[in-house]
């Protein structure tokens, strides 16, 4: 589990190659998982708020949606995206 690799934008555990995003040569990113991250752009041009917004927004990740927010707004500056904020 320690070697496993999260989104460095939203978090999410990547463990399939189909979840990783991709590069502009189509290549597979490391860092940024498919939704994030295709074609070796951002999908979405958006602030560490808004991000956590809608991750807390996806149907059924979170039964506290609130709880998943303040965990989010701990975790988020430490990923690569948003370290620079």
């Amino acid at each position: 589990m320690e070697n496993q690799k999260i989104c460095q934008s939203c978090g999410m555990p990547m463990t399939k190659d189909e979840e990783f995003g991709t590069n502009a040569d189509g290549g597979k990113n490391e860092e940024f998982c498919c939704y994030c991250f295709k074609n070796g752009a951002f999908t979405a041009d958006c602030t560490m708020e808004e991000m956590i917004d809608f991750c807390a927004s996806v149907p059924g990740l979170f039964q506290d949606k609130e709880q998943a927010k303040k965990e989010m707004r701990q975790s988020f500056p430490k990923l690569k995206r948003w370290a620079a904020e």
